[in-house]
């Protein structure tokens, strides 16, 4: 199937295939090297930085973001308390869920964490952003996450 953009013909499948392949060896490349610096693996990495830029965060939030299963996320979010980076406070509003905050060990390692993220990243995409299609793409992306997400499609149901 092939769809007509500004008179340009897209290959959707191909689009698609693309998208998920790219994304999946990002990720994995990006695992690799913040468990060889940090002993962290990406999705701790994210929720760590969600947290830390969303102060007070409940695990309803983080799985909302990611688009993941409550009890994955509640999962996570108890392997980070375990390790130490991450607490869960009683809710004042709301008795039934915690508030999530991170410990000054969970910010330090998010803060080195981030400096190793950004750099492999850039270096990954390196040759990718010197094309101006880069910023059509990452326009295109944008615009195909806030309709999915406007819309909860692909939104987990538990």
């Amino acid at each position: 199937m092939t769809s007509k953009a500004s008179g340009e013909t897209v290959d959707l499948p191909g689009f698609f295939s693309d998208l998920v392949r790219c994304e999946t060896r990002l990720y994995n490349a990006l695992n690799d090297r913040l468990r060889e610096r940090h002993e962290i693996v990406t999705s701790q990495f994210e929720a760590l930085r969600y947290l830390r830029d969303h102060p007070g965060a409940r695990v309803a939030d983080l799985a909302a973001e990611f688009a993941i299963g409550i009890g994955a996320t509640s999962k996570t979010v108890d392997r980070l308390e375990k390790q130490g980076w991450a607490v869960r406070r009683p809710n004042p509003s709301d008795r039934r869920s915690s508030l999530l905050a991170l410990t000054d060990d969970g910010r330090q390692l998010v803060d080195a964490a981030e400096e190793t993220f950004t750099e492999r990243l850039a270096e990954l995409t390196a040759d990718a952003r010197k094309a101006s299609a880069m910023t059509a793409a990452a326009q295109a992306l944008s615009v195909l996450r806030s309709g999915l997400e406007r819309e909860q499609i692909g939104t987990p149901t538990g």
